[in-house]
């Protein structure tokens, strides 16, 4: 499983949402973070959203032609702990 962070610089909410997946022990996956200010489809989709998480599943795709989906997931609050946020993705995996 894959998460991705779309984030921007400078946005706290995003940094701190990124430090708190790091944070997270008991779920398998891989972060990616997405800086939309490097394209431009991605500033324009989430300028005035970020943070924005997407889950990407990938079971059943490998070997095919198949794209793995994007999930978009609820943004969490940004007073969640670590474990809430765990909690949270758990619903999702």
């Amino acid at each position: 499983m894959r998460i991705i962070l779309y984030s921007k610089p400078g946005c706290h909410l995003c940094e701190g949402l990124q430090e708190k997946l790091e944070q997270i022990q008991n779920l398998k996956f891989e972060l990616e973070i997405r800086d939309i200010t490097t394209r431009e489809d991605w500033f324009q989709a989430y300028q005035y959203e970020v943070p924005v998480l997407f889950l990407v599943d990938r079971r059943g795709t490998e070997g095919t032609q198949e794209e793995a989906k994007e999930l978009p997931l609820p943004r969490p609050s940004p007073r969640a702990t670590v474990q809430q946020l765990e909690n949270m993705l758990q619903k999702y995996f």
